[in-house]
């Protein structure tokens, strides 16, 4: 960690200060952030310009940019769904116009809060684990009696809420599409669960992904907290530019040293913030207070109480109490489509009953993410659905790490070829049946049909239907939500025909 951040660099001209008063500013992209960036400027007197190659409200960028609109631009305001080779992102860095993403922008037009300061965030990022631990860190900082919110990649988009003058704190979750035009954030504390290779189709290499998460510490004020399992997080940390006197704070599933948050037998405990963490370690909560997040074999995933150290840490850095730690994780509610069971029936199968679960973790877009859900489950036990757009990523680690759980797939997407081939490779006893786009009928009502042919009596107790897909869903779905719900749907349309509904986690 070098302490006193350096001001020179390839970010030091978005850094300095914009008026935004009769400034002329272009909205890259009118989805929920743009929307939201373009109000707030519209507030402060900007003079916006609406782009998106894909709304009838807005000028195309190819439009604005054979006009020459963008030589008169003082700023391009950037959603995060815009790859950096963009053509209008890439003149605009060609003429040296600043480009920010909606973060910078909430982090210039912040007020003041109810302590006559902005509210501080706590922010994190990571390939996995984000909405889960940024839930949880809420409900941490809201069972301490603060008034705040999770905010950012998740709910409500950051710039409405740094204008909420009644927040104490903001829970903010980032990814690295948004990080990677944020130039002047100075979180109070920050973290980096972990790192995968991910949206590589974006980022050009696992190494300029990688940097963008890293992005996440510069200027932190208090606490860096990184995961002790990653290495290259704590390289992140050490590689950061802080604030002096801004300490690294580690958390691991196994027994913390000093400055590490940890596990003691089934005991989450601080040795990174307590009084007395050179010789004692503070109590924060138990496995049980997890217990709304276990898994099929009503154990915690261990992701998940990775996922619980890192909200722990981030709450403990900003002050919050170990009481208060284990009210918020014992009240956390976990949101939908994250190992979700959806439906169940009794099938009959040679003869034989076998008890089917169908479970909804549409939120596991990436390989790193599957691997988790699947091994959630025992081995020859899960009749995987899986497949969508693949964003440059391959599967041959995650098949050989998770092979044994495999009963059968069932692939669905337009980009099926990768996971195709780590199967073929590394599983090729497992069978596989693909949903090709264009066949008749609706995909997951297809997907789940294929799923219950695969279903054999096995060697566990039962049979999950896990929609884990490893890959983003925008090639036949608005969103990984708009996925879980259409493969709930099928699924409680095929329990009809006899079975049971079924709501709640896995």
């Amino acid at each position: 960690m070098t302490q006193g951040p350096d001001q020179a660099g390839p970010d030091a001209a978005a850094r300095r200060p914009l008026d935004l008063e009769g400034a002329r500013v272009v909205v890259a992209g009118m989805g929920v952030s743009g929307r939201a960036a373009a109000e707030v400027l519209a507030a402060r007197g900007a003079r916006v310009v609406p782009v998106d190659d894909a709304s009838d409200e807005a000028v195309s960028s190819a439009e604005y940019l054979a006009g020459g609109g963008l030589a008169r631009a003082d700023l391009v305001v950037t959603s995060p769904g815009l790859a950096p080779h963009h053509p209008l992102l890439a003149a605009a860095a060609a003429q040296g116009t600043p480009v920010w993403s909606e973060v910078e922008l909430a982090w210039r037009v912040r007020v003041p809060g109810p302590s006559g300061a902005p509210a501080p965030w706590l922010a994190l990022t990571g390939t996995n684990g984000k909405t889960t631990t940024v839930g949880m860190l809420e409900s941490v900082l809201t069972a301490a009696g603060r008034n705040a919110l999770a905010v950012g990649n998740v709910g409500t988009p950051i710039v409405h809420a740094v204008t909420d003058p009644t927040l104490d704190v903001l829970a903010v979750e980032l990814s690295s599409f948004q990080l990677h035009y944020t130039h002047s954030m100075s979180a109070r504390a920050a973290a980096v669960l972990n790192v995968a290779a991910d949206h590589l189709d974006w980022h050009g290499s696992l190494e300029a992904y990688a940097a963008d998460k890293a992005r996440v510490y510069e200027r932190a004020q208090l606490a860096c907290v990184y995961n002790v399992a990653d290495p290259r997080t704590e390289q992140m940390v050490r590689d950061a530019d802080v604030v002096d006197g801004a300490v690294a704070v580690g958390f691991t599933l196994g027994t913390p040293a000093v400055g590490q948050i940890g596990l003691v037998e089934d005991v989450l405990v601080d040795r990174g913030f307590a009084r007395l963490r050179h010789t004692h370690a503070a109590e924060l909560g138990t496995l049980d207070d997890l217990a709304a997040l276990a898994g099929p074999d009503a154990t915690v995933p261990p992701h998940v109480v990775a996922d619980a150290l890192a909200a722990a840490a981030l709450a403990l850095a900003h002050g919050v109490e170990p009481a208060h730690v284990r009210e918020g994780l014992r009240s956390f509610a976990p949101g939908h489509h994250r190992i979700e069971t959806v439906a169940r029936q009794m099938l009959t199968v040679d003869g034989r009953s076998v008890d089917v679960s169908y479970v909804d973790d549409s939120k596991a877009t990436n390989a790193h993410a599957a691997a988790a859900s699947l091994g959630a489950f025992p081995p020859g036990s899960v009749v995987w659905v899986a497949g969508g757009l693949a964003k440059g990523a391959r599967f041959d680690d995650l098949v050989r790490a998770r092979r044994d759980r495999l009963a059968g797939v069932v692939l669905i997407g337009a980009d099926r070829e990768p996971l195709r081939d780590a199967l073929a490779r590394h599983a090729p006893e497992v069978p596989v049946v693909e949903i090709v786009p264009g066949e008749t009928g609706d995909v997951m009502t297809s997907a789940v049909a294929a799923a219950r042919t695969l279903v054999r009596p096995g060697p566990a107790t039962g049979t999950t239907v896990l929609l884990a897909p490893a890959c983003a869903s925008m090639d036949q779905f608005a969103s990984y939500a708009a996925r879980g719900d259409a493969f709930a749907a099928a699924a409680r349309a095929a329990v009809g025909e006899g079975g049971e509904r079924a709501g709640g986690r896995a």
